[in-house]
């Protein structure tokens, strides 16, 4: 029999909070975290705006050799996992730290340390670049950094699925526990990838967002008068456990995760399949994995970019599967206020979920202000809304095709 696994610890740091109850109490505002560009000259860039991560200062946190000798998304990482632990109330001594692993995803990795080192490079030459880039600027560095600070010898793997990269971690992390390779896993995605370099890649693409005069309106999701998506940095790690093994040592349990998709659309590298089949698929096989019809889920997070297609086809994919339920779901995007996180993305969503389960509330989609006929759902336009939802479902969907779906019960103390 395979085990149950829950949620015991959060931890998080993202454009509108470094941690898990100011970005709660920002969302439930409605509150953006999207302002103009700080870390660099954009006057000659398209793209002047972004959800940056707002006062985290690594040298105070880390100390200033710690701080040099990571790359800006393992620093996140790390404070998130920091969180995330404590939150957790673990200590890994008694042989707990033999069976904890930790699972930490990223699209990206170290592309600021990268870039910087081309600079180096180009205008210095070889010898000065630092001998701490290579480590630096792996994807894995954030996972593997994670298990070194704290002594953990489980299970320690990366993972790079674009967008949908931070669902995938959490799903894979769980499945770990499940066929009993670890008691605990760290798990979640981190990312740091503001750069020139990126922005302008996106804006060749069409992908971002251009309302630079108006940052705080910039993500639209669902929004007739949307863009394109407005690039956010940060992280979120979650604490997973065994049911098992968190009754043993009478942990808090915020929530069970009960149901895990993963598909492919097999399409396009970056646009997602015209008809949602691959998104709808990865929703029914959540549903399946966690033994629910589509009229349990209350809520859905989406994944809700603010791009043309992915808000179009992702409305259309939901109607799919829930068909007459959908008009009674409430469905909102988190990236409406704090950017698309990228690899980050799926596990600060996540969080968010466990976040309503917990509270009670849904954040709303802000910004939503003219309706598209294409997108029909009840997208919690502008306010916070009070639902007590018993299970909620989170999206997450990423260029190359890929698709990762969780869904998370209500814990009241009975295994579901």
């Amino acid at each position: 029999m395979k085990k149950q696994v829950v949620v015991t610890g959060l931890g998080v740091i993202c454009p509108v909070g470094n941690d898990v109850p100011a970005m709660w109490t920002a969302l439930i505002a409605g509150r953006s975290g999207v302002g103009p560009i700080t870390c660099f000259d954009t006057i000659d860039l398209d793209v002047k705006i972004a959800a940056e991560v707002k006062g985290f200062d690594p040298v105070s946190i880390f100390g200033r050799r710690e701080a040099r000798r990571n790359d800006r998304f393992t620093l996140f990482a790390l404070e998130a996992a920091r969180q995330a632990i404590a939150d957790a109330n673990l200590a890994f001594d008694d042989g707990l730290g033999r069976t904890t692993g930790v699972l930490i995803g990223s699209a990206i990795g170290g592309i600021l340390t990268l870039l910087e080192n081309y600079d180096v490079l180009a205008e210095s030459g070889p010898r000065r670049v630092s001998p701490f880039m290579v480590p630096m600027m792996m994807p894995n560095a954030a996972s593997g950094t994670v298990a070194i600070v704290y002594g953990l010898q489980g299970p320690n793997l990366s993972l790079a699925s674009a967008c949908a990269t931070g669902s995938h971690a959490i799903g894979e992390a769980a499945e770990i526990i499940r066929r009993g390779h670890a008691d605990v896993m760290i798990a979640g995605g981190s990312e740091a990838v503001i750069a020139r370099l990126a922005l302008a890649g996106f804006k060749s693409m069409g992908a971002v967002s251009t309302r630079n005069d108006e940052p705080q309106r910039a993500s639209r999701p669902f929004d007739a008068e949307r863009d394109g998506f407005v690039m956010g940095e940060g992280a979120g790690v979650v604490v997973l456990e065994s049911l098992e093994h968190a009754r043993r040592r009478g942990a808090r349990i915020y929530a069970a995760l009960v149901g895990y998709g993963a598909t492919a659309d097999a399409f396009h590298i970056t646009a997602p399949d015209e008809e949602g089949v691959g998104a709808a698929r990865a929703m029914e096989m959540a549903l399946q994995h966690a033994g629910l019809t589509p009229e349990a889920v209350d809520y859905i997070n989406a994944h809700g970019t603010s791009t043309l297609l992915n808000d179009r086809i992702e409305t259309q994919a939901i109607r799919a599967v829930f068909g007459r339920h959908a008009d009674r779901l409430a469905v909102s995007s988190s990236k409406s206020m704090i950017g698309h996180l990228m690899g980050a993305a799926g596990a600060v969503e996540a969080i968010v979920c466990v976040k309503s389960l917990e509270t009670g509330w849904v954040h709303p989609t802000i910004n939503y202000e003219h309706p598209d006929p294409e997108c029909d759902l009840d997208y919690v336009p502008h306010q916070a809304r009070r639902l007590e939802p018993e299970v909620v479902l989170s999206n997450s969907f990423g260029f190359g095709g890929h698709n990762g779906c969780l869904i998370f019960r209500r814990w009241d103390g009975g295994a579901k």
